[in-house]
């Protein structure tokens, strides 16, 4: 792979996190709350968004009013802020949320027609750290030429009221927890490593833990929007980036500028079936790896049959879940650590060859590589830090919606369902969706279709064998918002934009440019 391509799958499998890997739930649905009139800059009040409690406009106008103190920071070129806001939303006259903001301006030439802010998904990738490494850098020129380009990261994640769990030591202890119990002593030991990393949130962060909810993020982006002096929301989220905007768009459809929702999520479905669709998004992924691996002298896992190949991988993680394959001199390959790195090249097939020559390593005594993947994947560095991507994402998640599983009883019960859809990795996905079950914060979320009704048209992009948010999921929700628009890209990896497709690239730089969404169901290569 080239610097880009590195690049960019560094950052789809850090910033994308997913449920076999850490018992984490990529996915999650917020709502709920009635409807009362939030502040707009113009004066005007709409009844857009849950306030709670009474909250009149009043409260909420020194947030709406406030000026940013931009600084450099970063590389050159990148501004950065810190916007406040209500950490409790019921509540706004009590404590208040600083979020991290940065920037870098239009570079022109050409008129200005805002800002645009990002969003690589998650929950708790830094779309800070996707703006000053990838979006500010590397969006499309037109693009960068006529919008500022903007991120927050969103509360609980990064820079702005970071949520923290466990220490270094014990994220590499729970990291490696096996995922696929054998026997009621290691459903055990899965269920107490859950239980220990909750406890840790609630002893670590419990004062932000009940408000970084889906539908808050949302809101903190409304505040940005005015302060920003934008009328509308011109917005590109990724993943559950898409969740977010959607959620905006449902809260606030009279600011709705111009949204691209890539990799789209289905804010309908409760958490296990998000857990089963997405196991059997890998599962696709992994075939189509595995007819191309199986055509390549250089591939482990055989030369016949996709079927074979998955026969050989299953095979290779049963071995190392008996004996660990060794990495360095302080570390080991286990079974989970194994499918963590698999699981990561999945999301770009620009990782395939690296892919091929990880698991070769590791099935000649060296886990090094494939390792290497698991690590990039849980943002962990080389001396061993963690970034709190892992912490954010189950804090929000199981703020969303509530658990997929409440007992390793009903987990045991619908192992051969998950199967079903992956003999490869459905054991495993089935075990980590029960991460939520000892969440120390009740839901407030729940499962429901969002239509955004008056909205202006959104663009909804879905890529047909996409691993973490299944192409089924763009089709549902470009169903239900009233103004959704559907843009299908047929291909491999997650989401479409910048993926290489001229058609797709042109499609969403045409709708962000001059407004105008594709006609409906176009579909590229």
């Amino acid at each position: 792979m080239d610097t880009r391509q590195r690049l960019r799958t560094r950052l789809r499998t850090s910033a994308l996190a997913f449920t076999a890997a850490a018992g984490m739930l990529i996915s999650g649905c917020s709502g709920g709350g009635s409807l009362s009139e939030v502040f707009s800059p113009s004066g005007s009040s709409t009844a857009s968004a849950p306030v709670g409690g009474g909250v009149s406009s009043a409260e909420l106008k020194p947030f709406y009013n406030q000026r940013l103190a931009w600084r450099d920071c970063g590389a050159s070129g990148f501004q950065c802020a810190t916007l406040k806001a209500p950490l409790d939303y019921a509540k706004p006259t009590g404590p208040s949320a600083e979020l991290a903001v940065a920037r870098v301006k239009a570079t022109g030439p050409g008129k200005r027609i805002g800002s645009l802010l990002v969003n690589p998904g998650g929950p708790g990738g830094s779309a800070i750290g996707y703006l000053q490494a990838y979006a500010g850098l590397a969006y499309p020129a037109p693009v960068r030429a006529q919008y500022d380009m903007v991120a927050i990261d969103p509360r609980g994640v990064a820079r702005s009221e970071p949520v923290e769990c466990l220490d270094d030591k014990g994220m590499d202890a729970y990291t490696q927890t096996d995922q696929t119990p054998d026997d009621r002593a290691e459903i055990s030991r899965l269920s107490t490593a859950y239980k220990g990393f909750a406890a840790g949130c609630e002893k670590r962060s419990a004062s932000v833990l009940p408000y970084v909810s889906t539908v808050e993020a949302a809101r903190d982006m409304d505040i940005l929007r005015s302060v920003l002096g934008d009328p509308k929301l011109s917005y590109v989220g990724a993943s559950y980036g898409t969740f977010l905007g959607a959620t905006y768009a449902e809260l606030f459809p009279d600011r709705v500028g111009r949204l691209v929702l890539d990799g789209a999520m289905d804010p309908s479905l409760p958490a296990r079936q998000v857990n089963r669709d997405q196991t059997e998004g890998f599962e696709t992924a992994f075939k189509s790896f595995a007819a191309d691996c199986v055509r390549r002298p250089d591939c482990p896992l055989g030369t016949t049959s996709a079927a074979d190949a998955a026969g050989r991988l299953k095979a290779f993680f049963t071995k190392t879940d008996a004996t660990p394959v060794p990495a360095s001199e302080s570390r080991e390959l286990t079974e989970s650590l194994a499918t963590t790195g698999v699981i990561a090249a999945m999301y770009d097939e620009g990782a395939w060859p690296q892919l091929r020559e990880a698991l070769s390593q590791a099935m000649n005594g060296d886990g090094s590589a494939l390792l290497a993947l698991s690590d990039s994947y849980y943002e962990r560095d080389p001396d061993g830090a963690y970034a709190n991507l892992m912490y954010a994402n189950a804090a929000v998640n199981c703020l969303d919606t509530p658990p997929a599983f409440t007992s390793p009883d009903e987990v045991t019960t619908a192992v051969a369902d998950f199967e079903k859809a992956s003999p490869v990795f459905g054991k495993g996905f089935a075990w980590a969706s029960l991460n939520c079950a000892y969440w120390p914060v009740r839901a407030t979320g729940t499962p429901h279709r969002i239509e955004a009704k008056g909205a202006a048209p959104i663009l909804v992009v879905g890529t047909t064998r996409d691993p973490a948010t299944p192409y089924k999921w763009a089709q549902a929700l470009s169903e239900q918002l009233s103004s959704g628009t559907l843009l299908t890209y047929d291909g491999d990896g997650h989401t479409a934009y910048g993926r290489g497709s001229d058609c797709i690239d042109t499609a969403i730089n045409t709708y962000l440019l001059e407004g105008t969404p594709p006609t409906e169901n176009k579909r590229c290569t």
